[in-house]
């Protein structure tokens, strides 16, 4: 067989692989949702029956879990951001409710902790000219960020009454 040196090894023919392998090889990578899964497979089988029916053998075995899933998007994204945009993450992976509906009553009573360690992270201490416009930058960065309206509050006003400098 003769080679082509001028044709690199990535470009030759691959062989056609499996349904199984492409999704393991998803899996490998990080952790992904039954629908996320679903929808990437999808494209190499035309039955949404045989996808179905492979998602359920991962899942039996272990290697594909919508709850790992979930802890794994928590803990990557809870240091940075709040419980809404976390939860709004999951819903556009196709998350069941139910698993969502478990994490708003896990990340609730951390809210206000976490968002005072983003606040302070970013910020540090109080907006130097003590003004409404300098709350507000700091109220839409913990917004923007998906902490909730009372918890933002809270956090500033801590940071109001405590005086830092």
């Amino acid at each position: 067989m003769i080679v082509d040196p001028k044709q690199s090894f990535r470009h030759q023919a691959q062989p056609e692989r499996s349904l199984k392998s492409r999704a393991v090889a998803y899996l490998s990578r990080r952790e992904h949702s039954r629908a996320e899964l679903a929808q990437k497979l999808s494209p190499f089988e035309s039955d949404a029956s045989v996808v179905e029916a492979l998602l359920d053998q991962l899942a039996a075995q272990g290697w594909q879990s919508d709850e790992r899933f979930v802890a794994n998007t928590v803990n990557a994204k809870a240091s940075r951001q709040g419980r809404a945009l976390i939860e709004q993450s999951l819903r556009q992976k196709g998350v069941d409710k139910a698993l969502i509906e478990t994490l708003a009553s896990t990340l609730g009573p951390t809210e206000v902790v976490r968002a005072t360690e983003v606040w302070q992270r970013r910020f540090g201490l109080k907006p130097a000219d003590s003004t409404s416009q300098g709350y507000a930058k700091q109220a839409r960065f913990l917004l923007s960020r998906g902490f909730q309206p009372e918890t933002v509050r809270k956090v500033l006003a801590k940071q109001r009454d405590q005086g830092l400098d």
